[in-house]
């Protein structure tokens, strides 16, 4: 049971750090009881590396418990992953680590339960959900996940890159506060680096370019994807829907075509309430734009991303120039190779992106996901 606590490394915040916790080791049957065995009817989600589960605890409290594949070895790998990544860090927007169990073959992390489900599933989602996204909750989540991720790349120490920036990774609690949630695909950068090398994941239309075509990832990596996630909020539809006409089947390639034509707010999304402030919104998607900029250096920082969000840095004097979209190299081929048995190959409507990489495909808005895997 200890085998937990040699993973459990210092960190070292910036100011701004809400504060450092260590999390508790369960046993395997004290998660089974909580979950009722994991029941079927307690299943809140499933992902690519096991499965989520809704519990209750001995003392009351609601967990959400994530039970890795036994027979994964991608799944040991994510729980290692994810145990050092946010085992004792603490955030406002950052999903809360209460515990693990590392009991013989279980890998099991157990999470604070969120109210609220995903993003995806809540606004983005074909389901019907009874929370109204007005204007001012909107604002609320952007802000949130940008001063979560500024966090996780300036603040903590050593940084971290998240690596899978999307809608079902956030998370929403009873008052809509933005959870950044999955760290199993999350990497540490090591002092002085600015980049890591590594195996190529994540999911197909939050996935910055310059990281799929090289393998090498950046925290402009991750500012890519906030930047399709915050025009989603906005637009209040997924990043990409093919069963919408050639030219509205891309939300990031759409935005440029009506930023350019000088009708920005044409793309905002129609249901929100009376309280929406339409020159905020442009300036919002202005951020997004900036965010998705081809050349890494032209995206800001996500510290600069918070202070344009709350009004400290003025977003009309940055030159936008056209965003790196997924069709701009959706052509080329990242492997020369045939992907082997347990890799995937991926296609974006009729153009093909073949590539040896642990990828998923975004959610169109005609799908109905279930809860994203903590």
């Amino acid at each position: 049971m200890n085998c937990c606590f040699p993973l459990l490394r210092g960190r070292h915040a910036g100011e701004g750090d809400d504060g450092v916790h260590r999390v508790k080791v369960f046993s395997c049957n004290e998660l089974r009881k909580a979950t009722q065995n994991f029941s079927e009817a307690n299943k809140i989600g499933e992902g690519g590396f096991g499965s989520v589960y809704r519990g209750m605890l001995k003392d009351g409290t609601f967990v959400a418990a994530k039970v890795l594949s036994a027979t994964s070895r991608q799944g040991i790998g994510e729980f290692l992953t994810e145990l050092t990544a946010i085992s004792d860090i603490k955030h406002e927007n950052l999903v809360t680590l209460i515990g693990c169990c590392a009991e013989g073959n279980h890998r099991i992390l157990v999470y604070n339960y969120l109210e609220n489900n995903s993003l995806q599933q809540t606004l983005l989602g074909s389901r019907y959900s009874s929370i109204q996204f007005n204007w001012e909750a909107r604002v609320k989540i952007a802000i949130g996940v940008a001063r979560g991720l500024a966090f996780l790349h300036e603040e903590i120490r050593p940084h971290i890159i998240h690596r899978d920036i999307k809608a079902s990774n956030i998370l929403l609690d009873k008052d809509l506060t933005p959870k950044i949630s999955d760290f199993g695909l999350a990497r540490l950068l090591p002092p002085n680096a600015t980049h890591v090398s590594t195996r190529v994941a994540g999911t197909l239309g939050y996935l910055a370019p310059e990281y799929a075509i090289r393998g090498q990832v950046t925290k402009k990596s991750d500012i890519y994807g906030y930047g399709v996630l915050l025009l989603e909020i906005v637009c209040g539809r997924c990043n990409t829907n093919t069963r919408l006409p050639r030219e509205d089947q891309f939300l990031l390639e759409k935005t440029w075509a009506l930023y350019e034509e000088g009708h920005l707010e044409e793309v905002i999304d129609a249901d929100i309430d009376d309280d929406l402030d339409v020159e905020e919104a442009c300036k919002f998607l202005k951020i997004g734009l900036l965010c998705t900029q081809d050349a890494m250096a032209r995206r800001p920082h996500m510290s600069t991303v918070f202070r344009m969000l709350t009004g400290h840095k003025n977003v009309s004097m940055e030159k936008i120039t056209k965003p790196a979209m997924i069709t701009d190299f959706a052509d080329l081929k990242i492997s020369s190779k045939p992907p082997g048995p347990n890799e995937t190959t991926r296609s974006s409507t009729s153009r093909s992106f073949t590539t040896t990489t642990e990828m998923t495909e975004p959610f169109s808005s005609s799908d109905t996901p279930t809860q994203s895997s903590m």
